[in-house]
């Protein structure tokens, strides 16, 4: 049996970034993926991720995101290719939305730089916006997007680089922990550690009953419209967006790297269940959703239909992460639960997991994250 001082299970956004920070601190890490590395069964595809700074689902976030923005700098650094691209971000809707106001108030609580528009003033920019005059807009100069399959190769090969042995195509049967340790058998053979980090996505559950009542895969499908005036959605014009609308709360991006703009909608019709049962199909009707949000809101990016695409989010019920030691088990470390908004902090919870997986303990806030707040 192979033995390591950590195991990683899953090596996707999440166990990417969880692997290259442990064999960064001298641990010999092995990082198990049931699938390719990257692969698109998951929630890191997609070719881009937005990272927004005033996080409107709580304020307890900036701290987080902004050591990312740092990780991600020094990651893209050492990789030598551009992984975040600041295109800055803007979240619009009625000014009583929890969107506009969630975002005003992580401004105003970690006091960044941030514009106020009206919706007046932001269909006038360049951009594509067609909104109602009385919808407010917080535009804020930091954030962008990530190139999310990017990140995870660099990830990767910074955990090469330090010795780590990623495996995938490698499916985990079975797992157990002791005070003497971990093993975990796979359909390839077996292995022992010293600390298990669980980063398994939608699969989480199912290896860890302890938290399955706290983790619901969603499918979740985006979409790459072609805009009639491109010149509008090009990243020197078009912010990323997060939009709070009667219609639902939608996401997008300028055109980048394939054609269109890319655009989705958060928990998209409520799709939930088993990650093998849940349709990867996209539909007429996914592709009717994201096109009448176009049409009302974005009309010059309603051209043709370019591409589609199916992810899946994990659910918590507070929509918060799970960042903790397993409830029995101080020895394996839980980073899940990222409803959809998790891979803007991969690297600095690469950060955390391996805080927890080497000391126990970690220096960033992450009391929210603790699986004790569900009980």
């Amino acid at each position: 049996m192979d033995t390591y001082d950590t195991i990683v299970l899953g090596v996707g956004g999440m166990g990417s970034a969880a692997a290259s920070h442990l064999a960064a601190r001298g641990q010999d890490v092995l990082g198990i993926e049931r699938y390719d590395i990257p692969h698109s069964q998951g929630s890191s595809h997609g070719i881009t991720r937005i990272i927004r700074v005033p996080l409107f689902e709580d304020s307890g976030y900036v701290p987080l995101v902004q050591r990312s923005l740092d990780l991600w700098t020094d990651l893209e650094e050492s990789y030598g290719r551009q992984l975040l691209y600041r295109t800055g971000t803007i979240d619009f809707g009625p000014p009583d939305s929890d969107v506009v106001s969630g975002s005003k108030r992580s401004c105003a609580v970690h006091d960044l730089d941030h514009e106020i528009l009206t919706g007046a003033e932001l269909s006038a920019r360049p951009g594509g916006h067609d909104v109602p005059d009385d919808y407010e807009a917080v535009y804020q100069p930091d954030g962008g997007f990530l190139h999310s399959d990017q990140c995870i190769v660099a990830h990767v090969q910074a955990a090469h680089e330090q010795g780590a042995t990623i495996r995938a195509r490698e499916a985990v049967t079975d797992w157990s922990a002791d005070e003497s340790g971990v093993r975990v058998a796979t359909d390839r053979g077996e292995y022992a550690a010293e600390t298990l980090v669980m980063t398994a996505g939608a699969w989480t559950g199912r290896l860890c009953p302890a938290v399955a009542e706290y983790l619901t895969p969603e499918r979740n499908v985006l979409g790459w419209f072609q805009p009639t005036d491109p010149a509008q959605f090009d990243r020197e014009n078009f912010p990323v967006f997060v939009a709070d609308v009667p219609e639902g709360n939608f996401y997008g991006f300028p055109t980048f790297e394939v054609p269109g703009f890319k655009f989705g909608k958060h928990h998209h019709h409520g799709e939930t269940g088993s990650p093998e049962d849940l349709d990867r199909a996209p539909t007429r009707e996914d592709e009717a959703t994201l096109r009448s949000f176009a049409e009302r809101y974005m009309p010059a990016g309603t051209g043709p239909t370019m591409r589609l695409s199916t992810c899946m989010y994990t659910n918590t019920p507070d929509r918060d992460f799970i960042l903790d030691v397993h409830p029995d088990h101080p020895n394996v470390v839980l980073g899940a639960g990222f409803s959809g908004h998790g891979f803007k902090f991969a690297a600095a919870v690469g950060e955390v997991l391996a805080d927890l997986a080497i000391d126990g303990r970690t220096d960033h806030p992450t009391e929210m994250f603790e699986v004790s707040r569900f009980e």
